[in-house]
């Protein structure tokens, strides 16, 4: 497919994405101004606190995002509420220091000429200090402006929606036209922005009063398109990765199989859990061995149609690591059958909840299995290990590591966190690391996107499913891509649907077809 045919395929809602995109900036932004340009005013007034204002102000900016997100969750949600606090904050600095510098350079004499002619303090600043600190104050206004809008493609991990739920489906999926269907609207926006303003500059003085009143009609249209949907929306909400939103394996086919029409929204997989334990969503996805399904008192629904298939986990490496380096299978194979879903669930539980270094939950696992766990060398790598960007991929990343240093002379290199199952499957394919731990069901559907027959007869016999999935991936991805799937660990992660356990037992809902048949009634 075509960028050009994926943008009309998507071109509704691409077109919505980009309207909520310019609530988003265009909220926070006036709140900015209006605050910013406020405090500079009052800071040249009293100059003796202004660098300890605006240095407070400056250390909103060292706060990654994404945890200033994540610090908001508990306080004030998802959805555009933190948005809009989170973009007001970034935006304050250059408006708030442009502001301020660019009234305090006013040359002295003119003010002093202006108060012998007679003008009162709030003259001199409307009349004088304004119009000649115009040229300052909106180059922080731009500034804050252009950062609003790259910033706000961040706010899709917390479902405030905008151009950024593209971008990162995008990057989950490794799918380019995706990327580039958030990314360029985006920066045209900021261009536009920018431009506008620059226009608005030279006329600023002659047109405030027409602008004051268009500034807050916009306001509140803004503020009316994003509250009033999530103030009247559905009461039931489902909080998804954006993998999970494209995946073959994931809502679609969901969506398609039960019948689900649910009110989704996308979320980072971390903040995916805080948002249900917060209350802030009641269904989200994830996996089965999660070690928060138990911290966080959750309910796993029955997959009762058999909809998601065998999720076994097995090291994935490239056919010619093995061909020069044979022993790793040998050292991996080590693990086969050695950890069931009981002890994976503990061993997440232990990471996630409990705060524990992942390598030493590792090495004490390893331990308690009988195998050796003492050699950890620092020579130049001949093996990297990869991962994805959970849990339970570090920890299984880890343990390959440390087996096969303890088992073979290689050197191991971890690179952990490949964001989505597309990016670690083709850094594996392109060499960029040698094995990672994969799971057979996404074998099946998301790497060899398997037909629905194919997948329907593999999955026929329930209790054989597990060694005829495994076989058939096996097989397949071998064939295509000379990539060779070792030996199970043992466990069984399958994707899965959870709510909170007391929700689920006041609605009665403990299986994907309980949840359908709420949904009808609530209807």
């Amino acid at each position: 497919m075509s960028f050009g045919q994926f943008l009309l395929d998507h071109q509704l809602e691409l077109a919505d994405q980009t309207i909520e995109h310019i609530g988003l900036t265009t909220v926070s932004l006036a709140i900015a101004i209006s605050l910013g340009v406020s405090v500079g005013i009052i800071l040249t007034r009293y100059p003796n606190i202004s660098d300890r204002v605006i240095g407070a102000v400056g250390i909103v900016q060292t706060i990654p995002s994404v945890a200033l997100l994540g610090f908001m969750l508990p306080l004030l949600g998802i959805g555009v509420t933190p948005a809009i606090v989170a973009l007001f904050l970034y935006a304050l600095l250059p408006i708030v220091r442009n502001t301020y510098t660019g009234i305090d350079e006013v040359d002295s004499a003119i003010k002093e000429a202006a108060k012998g002619m007679g003008m009162s303090n709030f003259q001199i600043l409307l009349k004088v200090e304004l119009p000649l600190a115009v040229p300052v104050i909106f180059a922080g206004i731009r500034t804050a402006a252009v950062t609003t809008v790259g910033v706000a493609t961040l706010c899709a991990l917390i479902a405030s929606g905008g151009l950024g739920e593209f971008i990162f489906r995008g990057i989950a999926l490794n799918n380019v036209d995706m990327i580039l269907a958030g990314a360029i609207p985006a920066a045209l926006l900021a261009l536009l922005l920018d431009f506008l303003l620059g226009v608005l500059q030279s006329r600023v003085m002659e047109w405030l009063k027409p602008l004051l009143v268009g500034a807050v009609v916009l306001l509140l249209l803004s503020l009316s398109w994003l509250v009033v949907p999530n103030l009247f929306g559905s009461s039931f909400t489902a909080g998804f990765t954006a993998e999970f939103m494209e995946r073959a394996d994931g809502y679609p086919g969901l969506r398609q199989h039960y019948g689900l029409k649910l009110n989704t929204l996308e979320l980072e997989p971390g903040l995916m859990y805080k948002a249900i334990r917060e209350k802030q969503v009641d269904l989200i996805s994830g996996f089965s061995t999660d070690g928060r399904i138990q911290a966080y008192n959750l309910t796993v629904l029955e997959d009762n149609l058999n909809y998601f298939p065998p999720y076994y986990a097995a090291p994935l490496v490239r056919g010619e690591t093995l061909r020069e380096f044979p022993e790793v299978r040998s050292a991996l194979n080590r693990l086969a059958g050695q950890i069931s879903n009981e002890e994976m669930v503990q061993l997440n539980y232990r990471v996630d909840r409990q705060q524990e270094p992942t390598m030493q939950v590792v090495r004490e696992f390893l331990s308690e299995l009988g195998l050796k766990t003492e050699t950890q060398r620092e020579g130049n790598a001949d093996l990297v290990v990869g991962s994805k960007n959970f849990t339970e991929q570090y920890l299984l990343a880890e343990m390959m590591a440390v087996v096969i240093e303890n088992y073979t002379n290689l050197d191991v290199e971890l690179k952990t966190g490949l964001a989505g199952t597309k990016i670690a499957f083709d850094a594996l394919r392109q060499g960029e690391i040698d094995l990672y731990p994969e799971y057979t069901g996404t074998g099946l559907l998301a790497i060899l996107n398997t037909d629905a027959d194919v997948r329907e007869e593999l999955l026929s016999e329930s209790e054989s499913a597990a060694d005829t999935v495994l076989e058939y991936v096996r097989e397949k991805t071998q064939e295509e891509y000379n990539l060779i799937w070792l030996e199970p660990f043992g466990f069984n992660n399958s994707y899965a649907l959870m709510m909170r356990e007391a929700a689920a037992n006041e609605l009665d809902v403990q299986s994907i077809s309980d949840l359908k048949a709420y949904l009808s009634e609530d209807l």
